[in-house]
């Protein structure tokens, strides 16, 4: 199967994709296809920007990064020193938790359990997840239980990176969106944004739209593509932002940012997930991951920052199951996790390459950002559509890996032909 060949309609199909591939640091391929608004017959090309789901995180840690080479956050240190509430998990009251436990997906946080809600309207402070009285606490499900023990059991949880952005507020002074584009985004000369509505107008007419065979929580891959997110038909006034949690679309709603309180509630910004990045711009990020910290020479995040930041947190250990590890995620840094070649979330399927990065999944888009380790050889991709339910049918599980069918589609291809 050719990439061409993933362009469709039904099944193992995607209404569009992007690829950039690097070998020693030097673009060597890329191939943009389908359509990035498929009413308006607008097509993918390299500066086409999505909403790039996780691969956001890592621009989240690079910021926390940065704060910490500054000493304005230290990564073992309790949260508590830069919130404005008292945050516990009550199952383990004496015991902090620390910035390196929420980057790492160790700090005892959870999303929620059949209800997923990560992001609040700007209103409310995030302590309206963790408060005995506050209206989403919701029985404690936004903490662990006490065997799942604090700083040692891996849980992926976006509500970590929604802390982490309403700390990075409380310690800037400055909305977690603004921050980050007069910071890392325009370091790495990046036009990104987490908010639609502040696009310059020759931005946003890049944005992409999202898809998926779901219309109203019902999947069928016969259906038409249905537009999840970013479907606008205009852009949205400025300082206004839609909430975002995939898993509970009925709340989504705009928001206006107006009367928003700096350092309370970065979770409506969706530092784990929201920012919208082009596939040109996102190799800005893997130049300066292959490079120790450097983009064009100029240094970025320090090398024993970014060399921590890559260093394995937390390991799966099958013996003692000391978290959930999704099939795919057995060696998790901070915002940044290795696979092994030889292992069930393996990109390849006859060779046996280890890489570094981060995967995205969310609304119907599928995206990834990797490289090589100790080389310049890498690949950022994404996908904007899924035509079967990527959590219960089974055409949606890889062949070869416990990866989704599209991304072992692409990826292999990827490492038959050019790794």
């Amino acid at each position: 199967m050719g990439l061409e060949e993933m362009i469709g309609n039904e099944g193992e199909k995607v209404p569009g994709l992007g690829v950039i591939i690097f070998k020693d640091g030097k673009e060597i391929y890329n191939k943009f296809l389908g359509y990035a608004n498929i009413d308006k017959k607008k097509l993918i090309t390299r500066n086409t920007r999505f909403r790039a789901a996780s691969i956001s995180k890592m621009f989240t840690i690079f910021t926390i990064m940065q704060l910490a080479e500054e000493k304005k956050i230290n990564l073992d240190t309790d949260i508590n020193e830069y919130l404005d509430f008292n945050l516990r998990n009550p199952n383990f009251p004496n015991e902090p938790i620390t910035v390196r436990m929420l980057a790492s997906h160790t700090s005892s946080i959870r999303d929620g359990i059949l209800k997923k809600i990560y992001s609040l309207p700007p209103e409310f402070n995030i302590k309206e997840f963790f408060d005995k009285n506050g209206r989403f606490y919701d029985d404690g499900i936004h903490f662990s239980s006490k065997e799942e023990e604090i700083g040692k059991y891996f849980k992926y949880c976006n509500l970590n990176y929604g802390i982490l952005g309403t700390i990075i507020e409380r310690v800037t002074k400055e909305r977690f969106d603004l921050y980050q584009k007069n910071h890392i985004l325009k370091q790495l000369d990046i036009k990104g944004d987490y908010v639609v509505g502040n696009f310059e107008e020759n931005e946003f007419k890049n944005l992409g739209t999202i898809y998926q065979k779901n219309k109203n929580g019902e999947w069928n891959e016969n259906f038409d593509w249905i537009a999840q997110i970013d479907d606008y038909e205009t852009q949205p006034p400025k300082d206004t932002i839609l909430l975002q949690n995939p898993y509970e679309r009925e709340k989504d709603k705009m928001y206006s940012l107006k009367n928003y309180k700096i350092g309370t509630n970065a979770t409506i910004f969706s530092p784990a997930g929201g920012l919208r990045i082009s596939f040109e711009e996102l190799t800005h990020c893997l130049e300066m991951l292959m490079n120790d910290g450097k983009y064009k020479g100029n240094q970025i995040i320090k090398s024993e920052f970014l060399n921590e930041m890559m260093k394995s947190q937390w390991i799966y250990d099958e013996k003692n199951l000391n978290g959930d590890n999704y099939g795919v995620m057995y060696n998790y840094g901070l915002g940044i996790y290795k696979i092994e070649g030889n292992s069930k979330a393996r990109f390849c399927k006859e060779k046996e390459i280890d890489f570094i990065g981060h995967s995205g999944e969310a609304y119907g888009l599928i995206s990834g950002l990797y490289f090589i380790p100790n080389t310049k050889d890498g690949v950022v991709f994404m996908i904007n559509g899924e035509a079967t339910d990527p959590e219960k049918n089974k055409k949606s599980l890889g062949k070869f890996s416990n990866n989704y069918i599209w991304e072992e589609n692409l990826m292999n291809q990827i490492c038959e032909k050019n790794f």
